[in-house]
């Protein structure tokens, strides 16, 4: 049960700092709970969760928890289970929030499961419906063709892992106070049964697709690495990065890292262009909740078309040339 009105963030880092969903749910986190007069809390973990704590605060949170045992430096399904369910049943927050990522999407059910909470994954909006006093989520439903909205009956812990860029990053407020407290204890004997022997981490070169705010995404529709080659020159126009759906990635004409949709990255540019994309449900959720969505394809029926903003019904080796002509032309 949830017996208070505080909100938990569990936060993430990348490379010794605060990770850019943590800042975002910790904006949204201040939002909901100022609206429903709650405590913000954020569990950081690790080492460097210390040096990281004073950072929290001036990001909203009011308590901040650090697991700074060794035990938490490297992601380890057990071990952030039995903290984060070991948390939860200490505060009871009303609310427990997760990025939508790869450590969000593992934790959030099993912890869920543990405590008989509510559960909403890949939520677009978090709201806090002040009459009746519980929070509601909206999520995609049925391949990104539909929203629902949830609610979690009131007084129940109510799980929910965000999407990227679907709250407002929270802004640095110098000054302001709160509390730390360090957890100190490593993680229970037989807690911990899968153990990591190596992790390869690929380098992304230039912007990450999530932060990117201009996508160019080509489909099976550009028959090869050659199309990709075109527009990629596009993207590197227009300041942005290439993406992909699942048909160049399977036939190996780009690597997984450049996939987006369900089994890929989710992303919500301000601008996307997909390229040569019939927009199977799978694509369109990992770009639905971009700002503005171009499709050029010469299937007029393609699926993209009925959520893109504007559509050019065209081949694209006629129309990319001139769009990369015109651009150069711009920038000369």
């Amino acid at each position: 049960m949830a017996d208070s009105k505080a909100i938990l963030v569990v936060g993430e880092t990348e490379k010794g700092k605060m990770a850019s969903i943590t800042r975002e749910l910790l904006g949204g986190a201040r939002v909901l709970a100022d609206q429903s007069g709650g405590d913000v809390c954020l569990l950081l973990l690790g080492e460097i969760a210390a040096a990281l704590a004073s950072e929290g605060i001036s990001l909203g949170a009011d308590k901040v928890y650090v697991a700074t045992n060794a035990a938490y430096n490297e992601f380890s399904s057990d071990a952030y289970t039995e903290l984060v369910s070991g948390l939860c049943a200490k505060i009871a927050p009303a609310l427990c929030l997760m990025g939508q990522t790869d450590l969000g999407c593992e934790v959030a059910p099993r912890v869920a499961a543990r405590l008989g909470a509510a559960l909403a994954m890949d939520c677009v909006e978090v709201v806090f419906d002040a009459e009746n006093g519980r929070f509601q989520q909206t999520r995609p439903a049925f391949g990104g063709k539909a929203l629902s909205v949830l609610a979690s009956t009131k007084g129940l812990l109510q799980i929910n892992t965000v999407r990227a860029k679907s709250m407002q990053a929270a802004a640095l407020q110098d000054g302001r106070k709160g509390e730390t407290v360090t957890i100190a204890e490593a993680p229970a004997p037989g807690v911990i049964k899968v153990k990591l022997l190596e992790a390869k981490k690929t380098e992304a070169e230039g912007i990450k697709l999530e932060d990117a705010k201009v996508i160019v995404s080509g489909g099976g529709g550009l028959g090869g690495t050659e199309g990709f080659a075109m527009i990629k020159e596009l993207a590197d126009l227009l300041g942005g990065v290439v993406g992909a759906t699942r048909v160049p990635v399977d036939e190996n004409w780009v690597p997984l890292s450049m996939e987006i949709g369900q089994t890929g990255k989710i992303v919500s540019p301000e601008l996307y262009i997909a390229i040569g994309i019939s927009g199977a449900a799978q694509h369109v959720t990992g770009c639905i909740s971009s700002k503005k969505i171009v499709t050029i394809n010469r299937d007029p029926d393609a699926n993209m078309f009925k959520i893109s903003d504007l559509g050019l019904v065209a081949d694209y080796k006629a129309v990319v040339p001139i769009l990369i002509e015109k651009l150069k032309a711009m920038n000369t």
